[in-house]
């Protein structure tokens, strides 16, 4: 019997891409082909590439969507154009069965390219709202998933459906004792975790920073503060780890963690709340982006899953006012995540997937 092949798409940002990573070993299990299409220079390639070297990546051209003008907005359709053609030449090549697409700007070409190959099309919604990308995309598709029940309201009633949210099983797996050792923490101080997505966030680097001392007297401090944003000033400081990105470490590091600070980005809060993590969220502000991460944080914040703080507010008094509260609150935020819904397994997510298949 031919083995049968799926093409997987989504990046931009590491929450386009973690699902995928979640689903590539269960699809490799059953006997999937697995291939993934992805930008040249995206953060998708080196995650997909370094987590799983077999599986063959393709890169096509994509461009970016904007809500806002740039004249790139003239002329990134035409890399678009070229994506498609170079997407639809993958499928041609791999002849998948489906393909399943988590969002970000370099799923258009190849959602568009299924379409024209009459290739079922899968997609997947993280945020509380459609984002550009799975918008434009939804015509095309056969049907969407979503991790919001909220969500349902914004798509078609008859291609819907909400699953709840899927956590990879490997960051069940991380070992605190072993995170603790590779930031070198040896007392027995409780460990704050501070992460500002896959880029990092200036902002909540600088608030983190400025109150370093007051934070380390009471707390060691993981910081994931974006690549390009390290300070090796602080390298010395008793009791900081600040890493650029992480990838294979981030289960450890998440289990060493007694109180999480980040954005809110869906994948990564509903990773917290799976590993039952306290967190303080500092969503991206309306003013950066389109408020996802916003309703995202409300969300949590209504269900007693985190305390919140938006970007508007944050100084660094706030700051560490919210530390503090976080701290003092952390009991019952557990508590409450201890009654939330269980997360997918990937193999459950697979089975929903696949029943779309050619």
């Amino acid at each position: 019997m031919k083995q049968k092949s799926i093409i997987l798409t989504g990046g931009g940002t590491a929450g386009h891409v973690s699902l995928n990573q979640a689903i590539i070993p269960t699809l490799i299990s059953e006997g999937y082909n697995v291939h993934y299409i992805g930008s040249n220079d995206g953060i998708e390639k080196e995650l997909i590439t370094q987590s799983f070297p077999d599986v063959p990546y393709h890169s096509i051209s994509s461009g970016k969507l904007r809500r806002y003008f740039s004249m790139k907005n003239f002329t990134d359709p035409f890399k678009v154009l070229a994506g498609v053609g170079q997407a639809f030449s993958v499928i041609r090549k791999v002849k998948p069965t489906m393909i399943f697409s988590k969002g970000g700007f370099v799923s258009v070409p190849v959602v568009i390219a299924a379409k024209l190959a009459k290739i079922p099309v899968v997609i997947h919604e993280s945020d509380v709202t459609p984002g550009l990308a799975n918008k434009i995309a939804l015509p095309f598709a056969s049907h969407i998933f979503t991790i919001f029940q909220d969500t349902l309201k914004y798509l078609p009633s008859d291609k819907a459906t909400c699953t709840g949210s899927i956590v990879r099983e490997q960051l069940f797996k991380g070992n605190g004792l072993k995170g603790k050792k590779l930031c070198g923490f040896t007392d027995d101080k409780k460990v704050l975790l501070v992460m500002g997505g896959s880029l990092g966030s200036v902002v909540l680097n600088d608030s983190l920073r400025s109150n370093l001392p007051e934070i380390l007297a009471t707390y060691n401090v993981i910081h994931l503060c974006g690549k390009e944003n390290v300070d090796t000033t602080l390298d010395s400081l008793k009791g900081y780890k600040q890493f650029g990105y992480v990838t294979n470490e981030l289960p450890d590091l998440l289990h060493a963690a007694d109180l999480v600070v980040s954005r809110a980005g869906s994948n990564s809060i509903f990773e917290f709340l799976a590993l039952e993590k306290p967190m303080l969220l500092i969503p991206l502000s309306a003013a950066k982006s389109r408020g996802d991460q916003i309703l995202n944080a409300n969300i949590f914040e209504r269900q007693g899953f985190a305390h919140v703080l938006e970007e508007e507010m944050l100084s660094k008094s706030t700051f560490m006012k919210a530390i503090n509260t976080l701290a003092k609150r952390s009991p019952e935020y557990i508590e409450a995540m201890k009654k939330a819904e269980s997360p997918k397994t990937p193999d459950e997510m697979v089975k929903l997937i696949t029943q779309y298949e050619k």
